[in-house]
Protein backbone atom coordinates (compact mmCIF):
# COMPACT_ATOMS: atom_id res chain seq x y z
CA UNK A 1 0.00 0.00 0.00
CA UNK A 2 1.10 3.32 -1.20
CA UNK A 3 0.26 5.20 2.03
CA UNK A 4 2.35 8.80 2.25
CA UNK A 5 1.67 8.69 5.69
CA UNK A 6 1.33 5.24 6.79
CA UNK A 7 4.93 5.19 8.27
CA UNK A 8 4.50 8.31 10.61
CA UNK A 9 1.56 7.03 11.91
CA UNK A 10 2.83 3.62 12.69
CA UNK A 11 5.98 5.09 14.37
CA UNK A 12 3.06 7.60 16.06
CA UNK A 13 1.17 4.92 17.40
CA UNK A 14 3.96 2.44 18.45
CA UNK A 15 4.98 5.04 20.34
CA UNK A 16 1.98 6.38 22.41
CA UNK A 17 1.35 2.47 22.71
CA UNK A 18 4.49 1.72 24.48
CA UNK A 19 5.64 -2.07 23.80
CA UNK A 20 2.21 -3.17 21.57
CA UNK A 21 2.92 -1.62 18.78
CA UNK A 22 -0.49 -1.27 16.73
CA UNK A 23 -0.43 -2.75 13.33
CA UNK A 24 -0.98 -0.56 10.49
CA UNK A 25 -4.74 -1.80 9.77
CA UNK A 26 -5.73 -1.08 13.33
CA UNK A 27 -3.77 2.54 12.80
CA UNK A 28 -5.99 3.31 9.66
CA UNK A 29 -8.93 1.94 11.50
CA UNK A 30 -8.59 4.78 13.85
CA UNK A 31 -7.91 7.40 11.28
CA UNK A 32 -11.03 6.65 9.00
CA UNK A 33 -13.52 6.39 12.74
CA UNK A 34 -11.86 9.91 13.69
CA UNK A 35 -12.27 11.17 10.06
CA UNK A 36 -15.79 9.88 9.93
CA UNK A 37 -16.94 11.32 13.21
CA UNK A 38 -15.57 14.69 12.06
CA UNK A 39 -17.44 14.71 8.61
CA UNK A 40 -20.49 13.42 10.71
CA UNK A 41 -20.51 16.02 13.11
CA UNK A 42 -19.70 18.78 10.74
CA UNK A 43 -22.46 17.65 8.94
CA UNK A 44 -25.01 17.50 12.07
CA UNK A 45 -23.13 21.63 13.01
CA UNK A 46 -24.03 22.72 9.34
CA UNK A 47 -27.27 21.20 9.14
CA UNK A 48 -28.14 23.19 12.58
CA UNK A 49 -26.80 26.66 11.38
CA UNK A 50 -29.71 26.26 8.36
CA UNK A 51 -31.94 24.80 10.35
CA UNK A 52 -31.74 28.24 12.23
CA UNK A 53 -32.56 29.94 8.90
CA UNK A 54 -35.81 29.36 9.55
CA UNK A 55 -35.78 31.87 12.51
CA UNK A 56 -34.17 34.26 9.86
CA UNK A 57 -37.26 33.94 7.37
CA UNK A 58 -39.66 33.97 10.15
CA UNK A 59 -37.84 37.07 11.55
CA UNK A 60 -37.35 38.52 8.50
CA UNK A 61 -40.97 38.16 6.61
CA UNK A 62 -42.92 39.19 10.31
CA UNK A 63 -40.75 42.65 10.00
CA UNK A 64 -41.64 43.08 6.48
CA UNK A 65 -45.15 42.63 6.88
CA UNK A 66 -47.99 44.94 8.55
CA UNK A 67 -49.04 44.31 11.98
CA UNK A 68 -52.03 42.53 11.11
CA UNK A 69 -50.54 39.75 9.52
CA UNK A 70 -47.83 38.54 11.68
CA UNK A 71 -49.35 35.93 13.42
CA UNK A 72 -50.32 34.47 10.13
CA UNK A 73 -46.71 34.57 8.69
CA UNK A 74 -44.98 32.99 11.76
CA UNK A 75 -47.60 30.58 12.16
CA UNK A 76 -46.92 29.89 8.38
CA UNK A 77 -42.89 29.58 8.81
CA UNK A 78 -43.42 27.48 11.78
CA UNK A 79 -45.51 24.69 10.21
CA UNK A 80 -44.25 25.06 6.90
CA UNK A 81 -40.86 23.61 8.78
CA UNK A 82 -42.56 20.78 10.23
CA UNK A 83 -44.64 19.98 6.89
CA UNK A 84 -41.17 19.59 5.50
CA UNK A 85 -39.23 17.64 7.86
CA UNK A 86 -42.42 15.12 8.00
CA UNK A 87 -42.73 14.83 4.20
CA UNK A 88 -39.19 14.64 3.15
CA UNK A 89 -39.27 11.67 6.04
CA UNK A 90 -42.12 10.24 4.09
CA UNK A 91 -41.32 10.56 0.31
CA UNK A 92 -39.15 13.07 -0.44
CA UNK A 93 -35.80 12.02 0.55
CA UNK A 94 -36.92 8.71 -1.27
CA UNK A 95 -37.33 10.72 -4.34
CA UNK A 96 -34.26 12.65 -4.62
CA UNK A 97 -31.67 10.30 -3.60
CA UNK A 98 -33.69 6.94 -3.73
CA UNK A 99 -34.18 4.78 -0.79
CA UNK A 100 -37.26 3.59 1.09
CA UNK A 101 -40.49 5.47 2.03
CA UNK A 102 -40.17 6.67 5.67
CA UNK A 103 -36.21 6.36 5.22
CA UNK A 104 -35.77 2.84 5.61
CA UNK A 105 -32.58 1.22 5.54
CA UNK A 106 -31.24 4.60 6.92
CA UNK A 107 -29.83 4.92 9.91
CA UNK A 108 -27.02 6.30 11.83
CA UNK A 109 -24.46 4.89 8.86
CA UNK A 110 -23.43 1.74 10.84
CA UNK A 111 -24.53 -0.55 8.09
CA UNK A 112 -21.87 1.22 5.65
CA UNK A 113 -19.16 1.49 7.93
CA UNK A 114 -17.35 -1.69 7.20
CA UNK A 115 -17.60 -1.12 3.49
CA UNK A 116 -17.04 2.61 3.43
CA UNK A 117 -13.29 1.67 5.78
CA UNK A 118 -12.41 -0.66 2.89
CA UNK A 119 -12.47 1.56 0.11
CA UNK A 120 -11.13 4.06 2.31
CA UNK A 121 -8.06 1.32 3.13
CA UNK A 122 -7.79 0.69 -0.50
CA UNK A 123 -7.16 4.79 -1.39
CA UNK A 124 -3.87 5.50 -2.70
CA UNK A 125 -4.00 9.34 -2.55
CA UNK A 126 -2.99 9.71 0.79
CA UNK A 127 -6.27 10.73 3.06
CA UNK A 128 -8.40 12.99 0.77
CA UNK A 129 -11.25 11.28 -1.34
CA UNK A 130 -14.93 11.15 -1.04
CA UNK A 131 -16.73 11.99 2.42
CA UNK A 132 -17.45 9.48 4.96
CA UNK A 133 -20.22 10.56 7.15
CA UNK A 134 -23.22 8.96 8.46
CA UNK A 135 -26.66 8.31 6.62
CA UNK A 136 -28.37 9.97 9.41
CA UNK A 137 -26.31 13.13 8.93
CA UNK A 138 -26.87 13.38 5.25
CA UNK A 139 -31.04 13.29 5.86
CA UNK A 140 -30.92 15.73 8.04
CA UNK A 141 -29.08 17.99 6.29
CA UNK A 142 -30.91 17.48 3.27
CA UNK A 143 -34.04 17.88 4.74
CA UNK A 144 -33.46 21.75 6.03
CA UNK A 145 -32.51 22.60 2.59
CA UNK A 146 -36.24 21.44 2.02
CA UNK A 147 -37.86 23.37 4.74
CA UNK A 148 -35.41 26.72 2.79
CA UNK A 149 -37.00 26.20 -0.58
CA UNK A 150 -40.77 26.66 0.97
CA UNK A 151 -39.61 29.51 3.23
CA UNK A 152 -39.15 31.77 0.25
CA UNK A 153 -42.74 30.93 -0.74
CA UNK A 154 -44.04 32.32 2.15
CA UNK A 155 -42.87 36.07 2.37
CA UNK A 156 -43.98 36.04 -1.34
CA UNK A 157 -47.70 35.60 -0.70
CA UNK A 158 -48.08 37.04 2.75
CA UNK A 159 -50.46 39.37 4.03
CA UNK A 160 -53.83 38.04 1.40
CA UNK A 161 -53.28 34.08 1.21
CA UNK A 162 -55.51 31.82 2.91
CA UNK A 163 -53.22 30.02 5.80
CA UNK A 164 -54.57 26.37 5.10
CA UNK A 165 -54.37 26.82 1.22
CA UNK A 166 -50.71 27.54 2.07
CA UNK A 167 -50.00 24.65 4.01
CA UNK A 168 -51.48 22.27 1.61
CA UNK A 169 -49.02 23.72 -1.09
CA UNK A 170 -46.56 23.00 1.12
CA UNK A 171 -47.13 19.12 1.48
CA UNK A 172 -47.14 19.07 -2.74
CA UNK A 173 -43.50 21.54 -2.72
CA UNK A 174 -41.69 19.56 0.06
CA UNK A 175 -42.75 15.86 -0.82
CA UNK A 176 -42.74 15.85 -4.80
CA UNK A 177 -42.08 19.51 -6.56
CA UNK A 178 -38.51 20.13 -5.06
CA UNK A 179 -37.54 16.66 -4.66
CA UNK A 180 -38.32 15.44 -8.28
CA UNK A 181 -36.17 18.45 -9.64
CA UNK A 182 -33.10 17.69 -6.83
CA UNK A 183 -33.11 13.93 -8.13
CA UNK A 184 -32.28 15.74 -11.69
CA UNK A 185 -29.66 17.36 -9.63
CA UNK A 186 -27.93 16.00 -6.51
CA UNK A 187 -29.26 12.96 -7.37
CA UNK A 188 -28.71 10.81 -10.26
CA UNK A 189 -32.17 10.50 -11.99
CA UNK A 190 -32.54 11.72 -15.19
CA UNK A 191 -35.38 14.54 -16.42
CA UNK A 192 -38.24 12.40 -17.80
CA UNK A 193 -36.31 9.87 -18.78
CA UNK A 194 -34.13 12.13 -20.81
CA UNK A 195 -31.14 13.80 -19.49
CA UNK A 196 -29.38 14.29 -16.06
CA UNK A 197 -28.07 17.72 -15.46
CA UNK A 198 -24.95 16.50 -14.64
CA UNK A 199 -24.05 15.29 -17.26
CA UNK A 200 -24.81 18.69 -19.78
CA UNK A 201 -22.20 20.58 -17.53
CA UNK A 202 -24.64 22.00 -15.00
CA UNK A 203 -23.41 22.84 -11.55
CA UNK A 204 -24.89 24.38 -8.56
CA UNK A 205 -22.43 23.99 -5.31
CA UNK A 206 -24.74 24.56 -2.43
CA UNK A 207 -28.76 25.43 -4.52
CA UNK A 208 -28.90 29.46 -6.34
CA UNK A 209 -31.17 27.34 -8.19
CA UNK A 210 -32.15 24.20 -7.06
CA UNK A 211 -32.90 25.47 -3.99
CA UNK A 212 -33.44 29.71 -4.06
CA UNK A 213 -34.76 30.17 -7.72
CA UNK A 214 -36.80 26.47 -7.60
CA UNK A 215 -38.91 28.83 -3.96
CA UNK A 216 -38.93 31.81 -6.31
CA UNK A 217 -40.76 29.96 -9.22
CA UNK A 218 -43.27 28.50 -7.13
CA UNK A 219 -43.91 31.76 -5.18
CA UNK A 220 -44.17 33.76 -8.70
CA UNK A 221 -46.85 31.24 -9.91
CA UNK A 222 -48.93 31.76 -6.45
CA UNK A 223 -48.69 35.16 -6.87
CA UNK A 224 -49.59 35.65 -10.33
CA UNK A 225 -52.97 33.65 -9.59
CA UNK A 226 -53.51 35.20 -5.83
CA UNK A 227 -53.35 38.72 -7.43
CA UNK A 228 -51.63 42.08 -5.60
CA UNK A 229 -52.65 43.31 -2.11
CA UNK A 230 -55.58 45.54 -1.99
CA UNK A 231 -54.05 49.38 -2.19
CA UNK A 232 -50.66 48.22 -3.63
CA UNK A 233 -51.24 49.44 -6.90
CA UNK A 234 -53.24 52.68 -7.95
CA UNK A 235 -56.01 52.89 -10.93
CA UNK A 236 -53.02 54.68 -13.21
CA UNK A 237 -50.55 51.96 -12.07
CA UNK A 238 -48.52 53.64 -9.43
CA UNK A 239 -46.79 51.97 -7.07
CA UNK A 240 -47.99 52.65 -3.36
CA UNK A 241 -45.38 51.99 -0.72
CA UNK A 242 -46.78 49.12 2.05
CA UNK A 243 -44.16 49.60 5.20
CA UNK A 244 -43.59 46.84 7.58
CA UNK A 245 -44.23 46.74 10.78
CA UNK A 246 -40.99 46.10 12.44
CA UNK A 247 -37.50 46.93 10.27
CA UNK A 248 -35.50 46.28 13.29
CA UNK A 249 -36.65 42.68 13.66
CA UNK A 250 -36.51 42.32 9.62
CA UNK A 251 -32.94 43.58 10.56
CA UNK A 252 -32.50 40.27 12.50
CA UNK A 253 -33.88 37.85 10.51
CA UNK A 254 -31.50 39.25 7.74
CA UNK A 255 -28.43 39.14 9.96
CA UNK A 256 -29.50 35.27 10.96
CA UNK A 257 -30.14 34.29 7.78
CA UNK A 258 -26.21 35.69 7.31
CA UNK A 259 -24.77 33.39 9.64
CA UNK A 260 -27.18 30.66 9.08
CA UNK A 261 -25.72 30.61 5.28
CA UNK A 262 -22.36 29.57 6.39
CA UNK A 263 -24.09 26.02 7.17
CA UNK A 264 -25.72 26.64 3.91
CA UNK A 265 -22.36 26.60 1.73
CA UNK A 266 -20.15 25.50 4.24
CA UNK A 267 -22.15 22.18 4.93
CA UNK A 268 -22.05 21.71 0.91
CA UNK A 269 -18.25 20.96 0.92
CA UNK A 270 -19.34 17.74 2.23
CA UNK A 271 -16.29 17.26 4.35
CA UNK A 272 -13.85 18.60 6.70
CA UNK A 273 -11.69 15.95 7.69
CA UNK A 274 -8.86 16.72 5.45
CA UNK A 275 -6.19 19.76 4.73
CA UNK A 276 -7.54 20.08 1.29
CA UNK A 277 -11.58 20.29 2.24
CA UNK A 278 -10.30 22.05 5.27
CA UNK A 279 -9.28 24.68 3.21
CA UNK A 280 -11.75 24.53 0.70
CA UNK A 281 -14.27 25.57 3.84
CA UNK A 282 -12.47 28.11 4.92
CA UNK A 283 -12.56 29.69 1.51
CA UNK A 284 -16.24 28.97 1.40
CA UNK A 285 -17.06 30.61 4.64
CA UNK A 286 -14.81 33.53 3.49
CA UNK A 287 -16.64 33.99 -0.38
CA UNK A 288 -20.22 33.64 1.15
CA UNK A 289 -18.86 36.35 4.00
CA UNK A 290 -17.90 39.12 1.47
CA UNK A 291 -20.47 38.18 -1.43
CA UNK A 292 -23.16 39.01 1.26
CA UNK A 293 -21.23 42.32 2.09
CA UNK A 294 -20.85 43.68 -1.31
CA UNK A 295 -24.45 42.96 -2.09
CA UNK A 296 -25.65 44.81 0.70
CA UNK A 297 -22.95 48.06 -0.42
CA UNK A 298 -23.77 47.73 -3.96
CA UNK A 299 -27.98 47.75 -3.39
CA UNK A 300 -27.86 50.75 -0.51
CA UNK A 301 -25.73 52.77 -3.25
CA UNK A 302 -28.32 51.82 -6.19
CA UNK A 303 -31.05 53.05 -3.98
CA UNK A 304 -29.41 56.68 -2.83
CA UNK A 305 -29.06 56.62 -6.50
CA UNK A 306 -32.64 56.09 -7.34
CA UNK A 307 -34.87 57.03 -4.76
CA UNK A 308 -32.68 59.99 -3.27
CA UNK A 309 -32.29 57.73 -0.21
CA UNK A 310 -30.65 55.06 2.13
CA UNK A 311 -33.39 52.15 1.67
CA UNK A 312 -32.93 49.90 4.59
CA UNK A 313 -35.19 47.26 3.16
CA UNK A 314 -32.69 47.63 -0.34
CA UNK A 315 -29.88 46.98 1.98
CA UNK A 316 -31.23 43.88 3.76
CA UNK A 317 -32.26 42.33 0.46
CA UNK A 318 -29.05 43.22 -1.31
CA UNK A 319 -27.31 41.57 1.50
CA UNK A 320 -29.16 38.39 0.90
CA UNK A 321 -29.20 38.12 -2.88
CA UNK A 322 -24.92 38.73 -2.66
CA UNK A 323 -25.45 35.41 -0.69
CA UNK A 324 -28.16 34.07 -3.23
CA UNK A 325 -25.29 34.53 -5.97
CA UNK A 326 -22.55 33.10 -4.50
CA UNK A 327 -24.42 29.98 -3.25
CA UNK A 328 -24.15 28.37 -6.73
CA UNK A 329 -20.28 28.42 -6.66
CA UNK A 330 -18.37 29.99 -3.40
CA UNK A 331 -15.33 27.57 -3.65
CA UNK A 332 -13.72 29.14 -6.87
CA UNK A 333 -13.78 32.28 -7.20
CA UNK A 334 -11.16 34.65 -4.98
CA UNK A 335 -12.84 37.02 -2.57
CA UNK A 336 -12.40 39.93 -4.60
CA UNK A 337 -14.35 38.12 -7.77
CA UNK A 338 -16.79 37.09 -4.77
CA UNK A 339 -17.05 40.44 -3.60
CA UNK A 340 -18.33 41.93 -7.23
CA UNK A 341 -20.60 38.58 -7.78
CA UNK A 342 -22.16 39.60 -4.71
CA UNK A 343 -22.37 43.51 -5.44
CA UNK A 344 -23.79 42.23 -9.11
CA UNK A 345 -26.81 40.73 -7.05
CA UNK A 346 -26.97 43.78 -4.57
CA UNK A 347 -27.60 45.70 -8.07
CA UNK A 348 -29.92 43.00 -9.72
CA UNK A 349 -32.04 42.81 -7.20
CA UNK A 350 -33.00 46.67 -6.59
CA UNK A 351 -33.49 46.53 -10.22
CA UNK A 352 -35.76 43.67 -10.45
CA UNK A 353 -37.82 44.59 -7.12
CA UNK A 354 -38.86 47.87 -8.92
CA UNK A 355 -39.28 46.10 -12.25
CA UNK A 356 -41.70 43.43 -10.68
CA UNK A 357 -43.39 46.71 -9.47
CA UNK A 358 -44.44 47.91 -12.41
CA UNK A 359 -45.65 44.99 -13.97
CA UNK A 360 -47.70 44.60 -10.79
CA UNK A 361 -46.23 41.83 -8.77
CA UNK A 362 -47.18 42.04 -5.61
CA UNK A 363 -44.18 40.37 -3.35
CA UNK A 364 -44.19 41.95 0.17
CA UNK A 365 -40.59 41.01 1.04
CA UNK A 366 -38.84 41.14 -2.36
CA UNK A 367 -38.80 37.15 -2.80
CA UNK A 368 -39.05 36.33 -5.97
CA UNK A 369 -36.40 38.66 -6.87
CA UNK A 370 -34.09 37.63 -3.96
CA UNK A 371 -33.87 34.68 -4.53
CA UNK A 372 -35.51 33.94 -8.16
CA UNK A 373 -33.41 36.71 -10.52
CA UNK A 374 -30.27 36.51 -8.10
CA UNK A 375 -30.61 33.03 -8.21
CA UNK A 376 -30.13 32.72 -12.08
CA UNK A 377 -27.20 35.18 -11.89
CA UNK A 378 -25.61 33.08 -9.65
CA UNK A 379 -25.82 30.40 -12.17
CA UNK A 380 -25.10 31.97 -15.13
CA UNK A 381 -22.03 33.56 -13.15
CA UNK A 382 -20.34 29.79 -12.05
CA UNK A 383 -18.26 29.30 -15.44
CA UNK A 384 -16.62 32.33 -15.04
CA UNK A 385 -14.46 30.86 -12.30
CA UNK A 386 -14.74 27.44 -13.13
CA UNK A 387 -14.02 26.05 -16.25
CA UNK A 388 -15.31 22.73 -15.62
CA UNK A 389 -18.99 23.75 -15.90
CA UNK A 390 -20.71 24.89 -19.29
CA UNK A 391 -22.40 27.63 -19.73
CA UNK A 392 -25.14 25.98 -22.21
CA UNK A 393 -25.60 23.71 -19.53
CA UNK A 394 -26.40 25.78 -16.78
CA UNK A 395 -28.89 27.76 -18.66
CA UNK A 396 -30.14 24.67 -19.78
CA UNK A 397 -30.03 23.50 -16.16
CA UNK A 398 -32.09 26.96 -15.11
CA UNK A 399 -34.44 26.60 -17.80
CA UNK A 400 -35.34 22.77 -17.00
CA UNK A 401 -35.68 23.95 -12.77
CA UNK A 402 -37.79 26.94 -13.32
CA UNK A 403 -40.37 25.39 -15.95
CA UNK A 404 -40.82 22.51 -13.98
CA UNK A 405 -41.53 24.26 -10.43
CA UNK A 406 -43.12 26.88 -11.92
CA UNK A 407 -45.90 24.65 -13.98
CA UNK A 408 -46.39 22.26 -11.15
CA UNK A 409 -46.92 25.22 -8.61
CA UNK A 410 -49.27 26.43 -11.05
CA UNK A 411 -51.34 23.68 -11.56
CA UNK A 412 -51.29 23.21 -7.42
CA UNK A 413 -51.81 26.32 -6.84
CA UNK A 414 -54.99 26.52 -9.53
CA UNK A 415 -56.12 23.22 -8.18
CA UNK A 416 -56.28 24.74 -4.67
CA UNK A 417 -58.15 27.79 -5.62
CA UNK A 418 -60.46 25.86 -7.37
CA UNK A 419 -61.41 23.69 -4.46
CA UNK A 420 -60.62 25.58 -1.29
CA UNK A 421 -60.07 29.51 -2.44
CA UNK A 422 -56.57 30.46 -2.11
CA UNK A 423 -57.04 34.34 -1.33
CA UNK A 424 -58.66 35.62 1.98
CA UNK A 425 -62.22 38.06 1.27
CA UNK A 426 -60.90 42.01 0.64
CA UNK A 427 -62.83 42.31 4.65
CA UNK A 428 -60.66 39.84 5.99
CA UNK A 429 -57.19 41.43 4.27
CA UNK A 430 -58.37 44.78 5.60
CA UNK A 431 -58.93 43.32 9.27
CA UNK A 432 -55.88 41.39 9.21
CA UNK A 433 -55.05 37.76 8.85
CA UNK A 434 -53.87 37.56 12.08
CA UNK A 435 -57.23 37.78 13.36
CA UNK A 436 -59.44 35.96 10.26
CA UNK A 437 -57.01 33.29 10.45
CA UNK A 438 -55.23 32.61 13.52
CA UNK A 439 -57.43 34.43 16.09
CA UNK A 440 -54.94 36.38 17.64
CA UNK A 441 -52.58 39.18 17.42
CA UNK A 442 -49.06 40.19 17.53
CA UNK A 443 -48.91 43.25 19.40
CA UNK A 444 -52.01 43.44 21.51
CA UNK A 445 -52.92 46.82 22.65
CA UNK A 446 -53.09 47.47 26.97
CA UNK A 447 -57.32 47.65 26.98
CA UNK A 448 -59.08 48.83 30.31
CA UNK A 449 -62.12 47.92 31.28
Amino acid sequence: MKRILTPLLVATTASLAGPAVASESEVLKHVFELQYAMDTFYFLVCGALVMWMAAGFSMLEAGLVRSKNTVEILTKNVALFAISCIMYLICGYAIMYGGGIFLSGIDGGDKLVDEAFQAFAEREDGFGGDSIYSGASDFFFQVVFVATAMSIVSGAVAERMKLWAFLAFAIVMTGFIYPMEGSWTWGENDVLGLYNLGDLGFSDFAGSGIVHMAGAAAALAGVMLLGARKGKYGPNGEVRAIPGANLPLATLGTFILWMGWFGFNGGSVLKLGDIANANSVAMVFLNTNTAAAGGAVAALIVSKLMFGKGDLTMLLNGALAGLVVITAEPSTPTPLVATLFGAAGGVLVVLSITFLDKLKIDDPVGAISVHGSCGLLGLLLVPVTNGDVSFIGQIVGALTIFVWVFVCSLIVWSVLKAVMGIRVTAEEEYEGTDLTECGQEAYPEFVTK
